[in-house]
């Protein structure tokens, strides 16, 4: 089997083990039984306890197999292979993010999906026994419940590599300079980059989570970046005297070099792919504004 035939088979038997009850897990599960069905390695009876499957997200196909007589063999020995290697999982997490930027056009989506292509190349490094991350844990899932109805398959595979990742707190600024809340209600985790699991000298592409109803004061960076929001909507402002904006979820941001920009997240986690673009070891640096008291307990959505 050759290399790309060997991806395929493991992208669709971590899409058959997608754990119970997380947002859109039975179509993703019915559709790797069709991967399979289409081989001849699942008859057109276990397809079909797929398909009664899907409708919940919590119903175990061999509930509904053992319910209809339905010979579970083909599905055991499909079950019973190896889960994709660590590095493996990471490389299907950076193929769906590719595929998810494809139809963008925008500034730094080259970029990105061409640092994507570059680091794929290298040798993956994954980070042994990351600890638990407390922000990761309150708020990915309701991040990703509100992703999954809209691209199910990246909503999977970041669900499913994320206890294989390191995420961290930024810890540039000055204390207190970004707020209490953002400080305790953040995380980011880098794929690739100079301390990622994919090594890349100047460049730096992953995953940023904030808590709900919480302010990312006002900053600038010399890295331009993108911001490729998976949530929404959430408050924006690109300059202190700049007017507030609402943008939704799936809607990219590119911010210039040295660019100010500000975000609070909405009443749904703040759940993106950032990209820094060159630039991305230049730490970032506040840019003081006199109405962060008004915007932490603004409610942007009744205004």
């Amino acid at each position: 089997m050759n290399e790309i035939l060997m991806q395929r088979e493991e992208r669709q038997l971590a899409l058959l083990n997608t754990p119970l009850g997380q947002p859109g897990s039975g179509r993703l599960r019915y559709g790797a039984a069709m991967y399979f069905h289409q081989q001849g390695r699942l008859d057109a009876r276990a397809l079909e306890a797929f398909r009664m499957a899907a409708a919940s997200d919590t119903d175990d196909v061999r509930s509904v197999m053992g319910a209809h007589g339905i010979d579970a063999t083909a599905l055991a020995a499909l079950l019973a292979a190896p889960d994709p290697a660590p590095g493996a999982q990471l490389l299907h997490l950076l193929d769906e993010i590719d595929r998810y930027l494809q139809p963008f056009t925008g500034p730094g989506i080259a970029e990105a999906r061409t640092g994507i292509a570059t680091a794929r190349a290298q040798s993956v490094n994954m980070a042994q026994d990351p600890p638990a991350n407390c922000v990761v844990g309150t708020h990915l899932p309701p991040a990703l419940a509100a992703l999954a109805p809209d691209c199910p398959a990246l909503a999977a595979d970041i669900s499913a590599t994320t206890p294989l990742l390191l995420w961290e707190t930024y810890a540039d600024y000055a204390p207190g300079a970004v707020g209490e809340d953002f400080e305790k209600g953040h995380a980011f985790t880098s794929l690739i980059g100079a301390n990622a699991p994919l090594y890349a000298e100047d460049f730096d592409l992953g995953l940023f989570l904030i808590a709900p109803d919480t302010l990312y004061r006002d900053h600038y960076h010399p890295a331009p970046e993108l911001y490729a929001p998976l949530t929404g909507p959430h408050l924006w402002r690109f300059g202190v005297d700049a007017p507030l904006r609402v943008k939704p979820a799936h809607e990219p941001v590119w911010n210039q070099p040295n660019a100010p920009h500000m975000t609070k997240s909405g009443p749904v986690p703040f759940l993106c792919i950032f990209c820094w673009a060159q630039n991305a070891n230049a730490p970032a640096h506040i840019l003081p504004a006199n109405d962060w008291d008004r915007l932490a307990t603004l409610d942007f959505l009744e205004e």
